[in-house]
Order: structure tokens, then sequence, then C-alpha cells
């Protein structure tokens, strides 16, 4: 029997306010709170631009886009293919994710933190980052492809995109398994291994099924990652166009707001129907693996064969960022890549002369919105796997939106939403915090629903029967008990901010500059040295910055740990 179908039936539990809605003045103030946040920052503006599909240029009815779409095979190929790459990017990110997070915490190894450290490097760089220096390694006259191979391979494509997608979004997985990984004790597992189960049998119906929370939030993240991404394909995609670029194109190319929104509303389709899918496979089960009984420690690989096997494909995947990323780092000290690799300091004196603005002001910004975002996702986590209130559902599903769609349709909807009374922020450093929190709030969210669903409620209810306030509670015990999944939120947070770049080009202003815009623009004038210096010295604020976080945060939380426990009834 699975671990996950051992437990006791999802709702057996339930602590106050879980069963019937009982309305309570805490959680009708919280609730309208986080209702008014979500339905300002995120309904408001997806309806603004989105209500846009079905009005012509003199504002009259009109579903001539929406026509288009149904009827041109140039969109229909369009939409397959944004359906194939979220899929595969999804499957394969996750997977990888997976791997890396269990070699990681189940493999003890002196490799594991400098192994750890290089999953982060995709997380604190810009989009375009890794397609750049994937063109410069193996592009038709890519230094590994023509310089040393003499082939001419051509990178563009499906085959790139994957390649470049796969390995920005699987740190995002990669978090999400890792916290889940270090709460789930052995004491389950040592069960069924004393009973002669088998070391595969044991991770395919014990391990696997208390991870399912982490592996649907995984696959929901990353597929709509791949989804929203617009940097990547307009790099590297070539002739393989998605719904991201084509709404892009619609929009700033051909000023065609009509049909850049109803591209739109198709590609809110398929993450609509992953979400539900994701809920439905969560909710049919509980998975609960943190219970508040005493720990038994943590179960270790025992096969040097598979101990091997899985360090040398870390250590693989590990080798290629590194060789991606220190092709960035040369090609800021390289004078002009390709023709002459003379080393130079000059490209980061450019940087400092004109760029220094943009990354004090990207940097404070970024301070402020990731505490926020940590604090909503929590919230609104909290309230969806612990309270039972109408709306519950919605509630999660448009949290969720803010991060499913190209970050040029979200950045016009802040325009069109912002640019008037009453609302009227347009150009201020409100309107781009308000945008960081909104495309980074689905991973923080995720990974806290994920990690929600591992804690026994009884340990709340306990709390609660001793006569803590619902608040202490919440502070005192859930809080530290998911402290790993915080983290994770907040680090995904800061860097996704400082590495913003579809959404926030249109809310910069002469007041506030964003370091992703400046580089976009060096790019465009052709100072590709200035570019990737740029780059560099963004990455080495970002990974600062995440090193600093980690360690405030695990000082604030040990004299507070809680011990958890896998639920082996």
């Amino acid at each position: 029997m699975s671990a996950a179908a051992s437990q006791p039936a999802a709702g057996a539990h339930t602590p106050a306010g879980r069963g019937a809605f009982v309305p309570n003045p805490g959680l009708w103030l919280t609730l309208a709170v986080v209702g008014g946040v979500v339905a300002l920052f995120i309904a408001y503006p997806l309806w603004q631009i989105l209500s846009q599909g079905f009005l012509n240029r003199r504002g009259e009815l009109d579903v001539a886009a929406y026509t288009s779409i149904l009827t041109r095979p140039v969109y229909q190929t369009v939409v397959l293919n944004t359906l194939q790459l979220g899929a595969i990017t999804a499957l394969l990110g996750t997977g990888l994710g997976f791997l890396y997070a269990y070699t990681l915490v189940r493999v003890p190894s002196r490799l594991g933190r400098p192994l750890r450290v290089i999953a982060f490097l995709p997380l604190v760089s810009p989009p375009f980052a890794v397609a750049m220096a994937a063109i410069l390694l193996f592009g038709r006259s890519g230094l590994v492809t023509r310089g040393i191979f003499g082939i001419e391979y051509n990178i563009y494509g499906l085959q790139g995109l994957v390649l470049v997608q796969v390995l920005t979004f699987f740190p995002v997985a990669f978090l999400i398994f890792e916290g889940m990984l270090r709460q789930v004790d052995a004491s389950l597992e040592e069960a069924a291994l004393g009973m002669g189960a088998s070391g595969g049998h044991i991770f395919r119906t014990v391990t696997l099924p208390l991870l399912t929370p982490g592996i649907a939030g995984a696959l929901l993240v990353l597929f709509i990652e791949s989804l929203a991404d617009l940097a990547n394909p307009i790099l590297i995609g070539g002739n393989f166009n998605v719904l991201a670029s084509q709404s892009w194109i619609a929009i700033i190319g051909q000023s065609n707001f009509q049909l850049g929104a109803a591209l739109s509303v198709v590609l809110l389709i398929p993450s609509l129907l992953a979400f539900i899918l994701q809920r439905y496979w969560v909710d049919r089960r509980s998975y609960i693996s943190v219970t508040g009984k005493p720990t038994g420690g943590s179960v270790r690989v025992a096969d040097p064969r598979m101990r091997a096997a899985l360090l040398l494909v870390c250590c693989g995947v590990a080798a290629l960022v590194v060789l991606l990323y220190v092709t960035i780092f040369l090609g800021a000290l390289t004078r002009v890549w390709g023709a002459d690799f003379s080393l130079t300091l000059e490209h980061f004196g450019g940087v400092l002369a004109v760029g220094q603005r943009a990354l004090v002001d990207t940097t404070m910004l970024a301070i402020v919105a990731t505490p926020l975002t940590a604090l909503l996702g929590l919230t609104i986590g909290y309230l969806v796997v612990r309270k039972h209130f109408p709306g519950r559902e919605a509630l999660d599903f448009v949290s969720m939106m803010g991060g499913a769609v190209p970050g040029t349709v979200l950045g016009i909807g802040f325009i069109l939403a912002f640019n008037r009374p009453p609302v009227w922020i347009t150009g201020t450093a409100f309107i781009i915090v308000a945008c960081f929190l909104v495309r980074s709030l689905p991973a923080g969210l995720r990974a806290a629903v994920a990690a929600l669903h591992q804690v026994d409620p009884s340990i709340e209810e306990a709390s609660t029967n001793l006569g803590a306030s619902g608040l202490t509670t919440f502070r005192r015990i859930t809080v530290p008990l998911i402290r790993s999944a915080l983290l994770a939120g907040m680090l995904f947070s800061f860097a996704r901010n400082m590495t913003a770049i579809s959404a926030i080009i249109f809310l910069v202003s002469p007041r506030w500059k964003i370091a992703t815009k400046e580089i976009l623009d060096l790019i465009e004038l052709g100072y590709l040295g200035q570019a990737i210096a740029f780059t560099t010295m963004l990455m080495l604020i970002v990974f600062a910055a995440m090193g600093a976080l980690t360690f405030l945060v695990g000082r604030t939380g040990r004299s507070r740990d809680v011990l958890v426990v896998e639920a082996g009834r």
C-alpha cells in the first residue's frame, strides 16, 4: 500500500475553519485584505487587457481576433508549439529538479554544497543570459560547435528552447523538492525496508506519494513559467513561434492590442487546465509527513553504484551550467567575442559609469517587494490549505494568474489599469513593486501550499486547544514548520525581481531605472561586451543578497525549530 493511501482521507483532520465555513472577524479581515490585493493588482489589470480582445480600434465589440486565431493555420501552429514546449519543459525540468534535490539530500558528499550553489546560478541571472551563453557556445558560429568541432550547428528552435528553459527553470523545482525531502523523516521508509521491501519499491510506493504535492506544484509552476517566458523565445526561438512572443509582436510590433489580448486569452486556457488537474491530483488524498513526533533521522542511498550514478548525472548538469556562466564571465572580460579574445576591464568601467543608478534602483525595489511577496504567498497558501470559505479555489487560481500570462501583457495591463484615476501610480516605484509582487507570487504560493500539505493539522489544533490564538499558532507553530518553503519562495522572489524584464520594460520611468532594461538597451545598441558585464554584476549582487538572506533566515529560525517526522499510520 502506498504511503499516500495509508494516510487518512483528505478532510479527516478538520481544524477550526477547515470544515464548514465559520465566519470570524480575523478570517473576514484577512480575506478582505488579501482579496483586495489580488483583485486590484491581478484581476483588474488582466481584465483591462483581456477585454481588449473583444474591442476593435474604435472601441466596438468585435471577435475578429478570435476568428483569426481559430481559423488561420499559422496561429494553430503557434498554439501547438506553446503546449509542446510547456509540456516538455515541465516534465524535464521537474524530473531534473527532483533528481538534483534527491541527490543532494539523500547522497551525502563533499560535492553537495558546491552543487547546491551551482543550482542557484540560473535563478540569479536575467532570463536571456542562458540563451545568450548557449548561442556563444553552441550557435552556428559558437566557440564549441564551430571553433572546436568545426561544425555549424543550428541551436535555434525547439531544441534550443528546451535546453535553455530546462536549465533556467529546473532550480525552481529543485528548491521545492529540497525543502520537502529534508522534512520527510526515515521512519516510514525504514519500516518498509525492515519488512523486506526493496529500495525501488519503497521509493515508488512510499517516497514519491508523500512528495505528490511538490511534484504537482513543480509541474504546474514550470509549465506556467514556460508558457509565460518571453525573452528566450525571442532570442533563441528562431522559427519556432509561441504565444508569448506572438502576443508581444502583436502589441509592440503591430500595435494590435486586440490580437495581443486574444492571444493572451488563448494562453490562459492551458494554464487553467493545468491548475485544475494539479488540484484534482493533490486533493484526492492526504500527504501528511510532519506530525510533531520526534524525528528519527533521514534515509540515505546505500547502493554505491546508485550513489555514483546520481552524483555523476548531477555533476554533468552542474558542469554544463558552469560552462554557460563561465562563458558569460569571459564574455565580460573579452574585448570582442569571436574576433578579439584579449582581456580587458573596460566593459565593467562602462557599466559603473552608466549603470550604477539602475543597479541601486533595482536592488532597492526588489528588497521592498520580496518580504511582501513572501507574506502574501504564505497567507494565501494558509487560507487555501487550512481554511474553508466561499471562493477558496478562485483565490488560489487568480493568485497564480500573475505568472501565467506573458509579462508583456501584464505590463500593458498595468499601464491600462493604473494610468488614470482612481489608482494612478504609473511612473512611480509603487507600480514596479506591485508588478514584482504579482510576477513572483506563484512560486512562493505553490511552495507554501506544498509544505502545508505535509504538516499535520493536529499540531495546530493542539496549540489552539491549549489556548493559543490563531495568529500565535500561525506565527509560532506553522511558520517554523514550513520555514524551508518560505525561504525558497523568498529566494526565488528576490532573484526574479532583480532579473525581471518582460513586464517591467513597460513600467520603467526616468525616475526609476531597471537593470535588465538597461542590459537590453545595450544589446540593441550593439554594446554586447557591456551588456555581458552588466549581467555579470547583476548576478553577483543577486547571489550575494541571496546568501545573506539564507544566513539571516537560518539564524532567526534556529531557536524555534520544531521537531518533525513522517506519518507512519
